[in-house]
């Protein structure tokens, strides 16, 4: 396998390009509009950039990386060749369904199809295509370059094949795979979600500041960054979606977004990459919060 197909260029997506372009597969990034994908490339040439400036790499390296990395904004374009497709769209069910119907259409029959969700089905999503066997969930974690573990989800129909292939796959691109089973939010979400949201409860109910949540979660528990801030650095439309995914899926309470979340994002105050969350992260500081994510 050399040729992997991603689709999305946004923040999951062009983190996966990278990291296999890195391992020297071609990728094929492949967005809607040119616009995303000038944009992906270059944050993947800054984040190499950051890599050499850490002599965690060469010039050279930074090259080769962004040589294995070519853009289109056509599915059936990009994915002619691919032996893999990995899926890092905006986690919405309804979009997921619509890509991987086409991807099926598309695609070589031989052609692994993959995603990137969080939270959602991988069931549910192979369900709309011919190839249920090889489809498969890849949950690559947030900075990807960076972090080393991927879930791997197997859905009712993946084959052994498809499994071990995935994990064979995660291996060489030095990340530590762990396979899990298909409930909503899986692992590393079902854990998560709700803490960040009982985080935003407490903040709703009075009980303490912004900072004060958070200085209490890296001091008292050794976190490397606070709940409020974590969510910021996620997306707080995205921890909403996820959690409304396992809210639906368990009808259980615990799960049911805190107010003040819904509200935020219903306010366009979705944390970095609007700008303000929980915390402000204007023109005048936007750099150095960044920043220290990467610290």
């Amino acid at each position: 396998m050399k040729n992997i197909a991603v689709i999305g260029a946004g923040t999951m997506g062009n983190g996966i390009a990278h990291t296999f372009a890195q391992f020297n597969y071609n990728v094929q990034l492949i967005d809607i509009s040119q616009a995303s994908l000038d944009k992906g490339i270059a944050t993947i040439s800054k984040n190499l950039d950051r890599m050499v400036a850490k002599e965690k790499i060469t010039e050279a390296d930074k090259a080769k990386t962004l040589s294995n990395i070519t853009t289109y904004t056509s599915i059936k374009e990009g994915t002619q060749y691919a032996s893999l497709v990995v899926e890092a769209a905006t986690e919405n069910l309804g979009l997921k369904l619509k890509i991987f119907e086409e991807l099926d259409a598309v695609c070589p029959d031989d052609t692994i199809l993959a995603t990137n969700t969080s939270s959602i089905s991988i069931t549910q999503i192979a369900a709309v295509t011919k190839r249920p066997d090889k489809v498969i969930g890849m949950h690559f974690m947030n900075p990807v370059p960076i972090m080393k573990l991927v879930e791997i989800i197997r859905g009712y129909n993946t084959s052994d094949e498809v499994m071990n292939f995935t994990v064979e796959l995660s291996k060489k691109v030095n990340k530590i795979p762990v396979e899990v089973n298909d409930y909503p939010g899986f692992v590393a979400n079902r854990i998560l979600m709700p803490m960040i949201n009982e985080s935003v409860e407490t903040l709703y109910n009075g009980v303490a500041g912004v900072q004060e949540i958070d200085t209490v979660m890296k001091l008292g528990m050794a976190h490397p960054m606070g709940p409020l801030q974590l969510a910021d650095f996620i997306g707080l439309d995205v921890c909403l979606s996820i959690l409304e995914v396992m809210y639906d899926g368990f009808k259980n309470p615990k799960y049911a977004p805190c107010p003040l979340l819904v509200n935020m994002v219903r306010a366009g105050k979705l944390g970095v990459k609007s700008g303000e969350g929980f915390y402000d992260y204007s023109e005048s500081r936007k750099a150095e919060n960044v920043s220290k994510q990467f610290a």
